[in-house]
């Protein structure tokens, strides 16, 4: 994606990516059609319309404006996907971020970077453990990588804070979280960096998380799993890392421990196995990210078909073939008869409609009622 060439245009990104129903793809998708974030913004109550929804939410210039004067007094600020300074292997996964909120050094980024996460309720050798990976890996030049939670994150940070340390929140910059972190966030943002999603003042809540974890894990060569639940967040990590073509890592355990019974699910699945940072640099080698090949050097823009006001029989047709449970785009395509081109630009309305979500692995459902 080309970098917004004027101030103006920065402004208009920030208010596509504010407003209802407009999420990460569909950003790209409306910038790839129109051309601009200002052409898409004119657009969209017509977009909207066609699928039915009558008033879309629009973020204002007034508000964008305040955001942006409240995220730069704050000693933060944005990069956008296309700046030459947004992560680069963030930009190469589907679900990447139009806009971040940056504290901080944003050369740590230029380094081999590794995620550590792992349990919130970690035991006292899992907090071990961590402190003696992250700080070995930073004595090796490796900027570690993590959400800032209670448990294994923090350790990871304070472990690595001196040598190089990305905390990726999942409320807004300004909003401390956990509480007890507010310290270390604090010092992350002058002596690491901080990178935010979610709109400034934004409290966390259970939704965000996931969406940090994505960004946890796109931002690093890889991602280590220092004990975990069958069913937590950093098990989510990890399969995003997977997805998304990192190298996963994960520290073995008793089976007798909850906590480590999705570490030993992973490394079952294929995960390296890792007892130290010893491992994970032998895996990675001594160039580290500069030795391996891009994953996705150039995003090819997806085909969408120009807007046709009276294809009600397509919009219904999609909305026909889909139910709750999400399905994947091609069979949809193939259901419905549409051309993936069409099938594209009618899903893009429906979605800013509020009929249609996204999930990963570009899967549809229709959207349930709030």
């Amino acid at each position: 994606m080309q970098p917004a060439n004027d101030d103006q245009e920065r402004l208009s990104r920030l208010r596509l990516i504010r407003s209802e129903n407009i999420g990460p793809v569909n950003f790209v998708r409306l910038l790839d059609r129109y051309g601009s974030a200002a052409d898409a913004l004119a657009e969209l109550p017509e977009i909207a319309a066609r699928a039915g929804k009558r008033r879309l939410r629009i973020a204002t210039q007034a508000e964008a404006e305040r955001e942006t004067e409240a995220t730069m007094k704050a000693g933060a600020r944005f990069i956008m996907i296309g700046d030459p300074d947004y992560p680069p292997l963030l930009a190469e996964i589907d679900t990447a971020p139009p806009v971040l909120a940056k504290s901080g050094d944003l050369s740590l980024l230029k380094r081999t970077t590794i995620a550590i996460v792992g349990a919130r309720n970690a035991s006292s050798n899992g907090r071990n453990l961590c402190r003696r990976v992250a700080a070995a890996l930073g004595e090796h030049g490796v900027t570690v990588v993590s959400g800032l939670a209670r448990g294994i994150d923090t350790e990871a940070h304070t472990a690595s804070l001196a040598t190089g340390t990305i905390g990726v929140i999942a409320g807004g910059i300004d909003v401390p979280y956990p509480p007890e972190n507010a310290e270390l966030q604090h010092r992350i943002g002058a002596e690491g960096l901080l990178l935010a999603e979610a709109p400034f003042g934004t409290q966390p809540r259970s939704r965000h998380f996931p969406r940090r974890n994505r960004i946890i894990s796109g931002v690093s060569q890889g991602v280590a799993v220092i004990e975990a639940a069958m069913r937590s967040g950093s098990l989510i990590t990890a399969r995003q890392a997977g997805e998304q073509g990192r190298d996963v890592f994960a520290v073995p355990g008793s089976p007798l421990d909850p906590r480590t019974r999705g570490t030993n699910r992973l490394i079952r699945d294929g995960a390296q196995l890792i007892e130290s940072a010893e491992d994970i640099l032998d895996h990675i080698g001594p160039g580290g990210l500069a030795e391996r090949p891009r994953i996705r050097p150039h995003r090819e823009p997806v085909q969408v078909a120009p807007p046709e006001a009276d294809d009600v029989a397509g919009r219904s047709a999609i909305l026909e073939a889909l139910s709750p449970e999400p399905a994947d785009a091609d069979d949809v395509i193939r259901t419905t008869g549409l051309t993936p081109a069409q099938f594209n630009g009618l899903v893009l309305e429906l979605e800013i409609a509020g009929l249609v979500e996204r999930h990963a692995g570009n899967r549809y459902a229709l959207r349930a009622p709030e």
